[in-house]
């Protein structure tokens, strides 16, 4: 079928290509009767504006790219309900793509959304990259960039945050507070800011309440996952360690640690109070309900958007845009895993 044009549509009614484009945008200087008259024929002929012939007009592709690790991932799925969300209100649509934690898959699929000349580009980092070159490119080609999450501080970018370090010194308090005095701590791997945050955050804990540091309790969970969880724990049970409570750096980590703990006899809470972090919603689901951290996945990713919206709206009129950090608040959640 031959693709309707604007130009055939003015021909039926006899008026300019001008008119008709105007009516169809609900110009003021054109009168209710013609733009009533421009619609009905548009939709009696079945007219879909020309996406293409509009991006060049504007110079806007009214699609931005999301890049996170993983999409099955319950803080994950929650952010990206939050972009989707605020994105379809202002007529943007959203590619999403997954890293899969892997570097180089990361940079491959920045230089993919750069040649769909996306207008914007969002991004939770992978656990595996270090270098930010590929992350700054973006910034030196013009293109609005938040980074929310896992992110860098090497990259000048707006940036939608919990405080992760706060948020862990909290949880780790509540074991504290609840008579633990042994806290071993699953952390995440060694690169992401987030779990960098969250050792020092417990670390900071457990000295400023009079308690020894023991580099020994810690765990490294390169995932942070369910698997990691269930490893970790069976190392710590191996290696004698005596500890009265766990700090995990993700609810799937202390859920397999408490199944663990179960398989071994070993009462949660009466023994060994759990805590966890992001609240997902397998955190209610397990036996004993999870204490845990609760991370606002679905604000994250409004704002994530909301500040996206603000840099491309900035460039598209021409305006400085300065980048900013949003800070989002975190919530204790107890529940049965601790006393």
């Amino acid at each position: 079928m031959k693709e309707v044009t604007l130009k055939q549509i003015a021909e039926n009614l006899g008026i300019s290509i001008t008119t008709v484009s105007k009516a169809l945008k609900d110009y003021k200087d054109v009168s209710k009767a013609t733009k009533a008259a421009v619609k009905a024929e548009a939709k009696r002929l079945n007219f879909t504006p020309n996406a293409f012939a509009v991006n060049l007009r504007t110079k806007e592709s009214k699609t931005v790219g999301l890049i996170i690790p993983e999409v099955v991932h319950h803080f994950f799925s929650s952010v990206i309900n939050g972009i989707i969300d605020k994105a379809e209100k202002n007529g943007y649509l959203v590619i999403i793509l997954q890293s899969n934690e892997s570097y180089e898959l990361e940079k491959k699929q920045i230089d993919l959304l750069i040649s769909k000349r996306v207008d914007g580009i969002m991004i939770s980092m992978a656990n595996t990259t270090v270098e930010v070159d590929h992350l700054n490119h973006i910034r030196d080609l013009n293109i609005p960039l938040v980074m929310f999450d896992k992110i860098s501080k090497l990259v000048p970018c707006s940036k939608v945050v919990i405080n992760d370090r706060a948020a862990a010194y909290s949880a780790t308090k509540h074991l504290i507070d609840s008579g633990c005095r042994r806290i071993a701590h699953f952390r995440g791997a060694l690169l992401p800011q987030n779990s960098i945050d969250r050792f020092l955050g417990y670390k900071k804990a457990i000295e400023d309440h009079g308690l020894v540091f023991d580099p020994e309790l810690i765990y490294i969970c390169e995932n942070v996952d369910y698997d990691d969880g269930r490893s970790a724990a069976q190392k710590l049970i191996k290696d004698g360690h005596k500890i009265d409570g766990l700090f995990a750096i993700t609810d799937m980590a202390a859920a397999g640690a408490i199944n663990v703990f179960k398989e071994h006899n070993i009462a949660v809470p009466q023994e060994i109070s759990v805590m966890g972090f992001s609240n997902w919603f397998l955190s209610q689901a397990i036996t004993p309900a999870l204490s845990t951290v609760d991370q606002p996945g679905y604000e994250m990713g409004k704002k994530s958007f909301k500040l996206l919206h603000k840099e491309m709206r900035a460039k598209r009129e021409d305006r400085e845009f300065l980048p900013v950090t949003k800070v989002l608040e975190t919530k204790i959640i107890k529940r049965e895993s601790t006393n």
